[in-house]
């Protein structure tokens, strides 16, 4: 193996790991503030840490350019609306302990990925990916049958993300440029939530707190060092290694949930991993022979 494929799979390893585990210790950690105040600090220090980089980078103009352009800032402010209610979710199940849940739709979310490219990119496929997709509908309908409920964080974190893929793959701008604009423009909708959160006294980053203040900006590196790290080991090893790294993220996730936060999973839920794990299994294997 070369050692440059050898540091895009350890990046891309480092990357699923973090958002799998240190990602879900962080975020557990800082649920002294609500879901609502913590994508509000997630957003507002993710842009400006991101302006220093890109400014620093010499990126600005690359920035301007595509902020200018009505088209691109039209779809990158739907995929910010996508990005945030995926974050929003994400953290809120950590508030509520169901990171079972939320680690179920990010096994689902590139297998949703496959099914949404077949229905509105229009792209080829084959019988193994074909019953992946089915497997995984054969769970989410199993639950909903078991539960009479449907599985909305899964399923939420999944739909997000994966139209978040579909759209920025149409729009073809370099993630950290994108992340910028999605981030400026939900910056003033975010100061706007954290106005309102000041008003009714529910903040608690202030003057008044400031160990847990600097503890919720922290959120900006946080979503900003996954990133990076996992662009940097995409770019290394491509498309298909990079999928099949990234399923540590939801692995790990599950660990966490059920060994570290002992979070319940009884029979019904186990049966439904078990669909999602052999879905799984065989479109990495798919993707392995690509």
């Amino acid at each position: 193996m070369k050692p440059d494929q050898l540091q895009g799979i350890f990046l891309t390893i480092s990357a699923s790991l973090w958002w799998g585990i240190l990602g879900v210790i962080y975020f557990k950690f800082i649920g002294f503030a609500n879901p609502v105040e913590i994508i509000i600090h997630r957003t507002i220090w993710t842009a400006l840490l991101l302006i220093i980089i890109i400014a620093f980078q010499g990126k600005w103009s690359e920035f301007l350019i595509t902020f200018q352009n009505f088209k691109k800032i039209s779809l990158l402010a739907l995929t910010g609306f996508l990005v945030m209610i995926n974050w929003l979710t994400w953290v809120y199940s950590l508030s509520v302990d169901k990171l079972l849940d939320a680690s179920l739709g990010y096994y689902i979310y590139p297998i949703l990925s496959v099914f949404f490219g077949i229905v509105f990119l229009k792209e080829q496929t084959n019988r193994n990916k074909i019953i992946s997709v089915i497997l995984v509908f054969i769970a989410l309908l199993w639950l909903l049958i078991q539960f009479g409920s449907i599985p909305w964080i899964g399923l939420t974190v999944a739909v997000t993300f994966s139209l978040y893929g579909l759209i920025r793959k149409k729009i073809n701008t370099p993630s950290d440029i994108g992340l910028l604009c999605e981030t400026v423009i939900l910056t003033p909708f975010a100061l706007l939530a954290f106005y309102y959160l000041t008003l009714n006294n529910l903040n608690i980053f202030s003057i008044n707190e400031p160990l847990l203040s600097f503890y919720l900006f922290w959120a900006g590196l946080m979503t900003l060092v996954p990133l990076y790290l996992y662009i940097r080991g995409f770019e290394i090893v491509g498309i298909g290694s990079a999928s099949m790294l990234f399923f540590l993220t939801p692995t790990a996730q599950f660990f966490m949930g059920y060994l570290v936060y002992g979070e319940p999973l009884d029979l019904n839920k186990l049966i439904a991993f078990i669909f999602i794990w052999i879905a799984v299994i065989i479109y990495l294997n798919e993707i392995r022979k690509e």
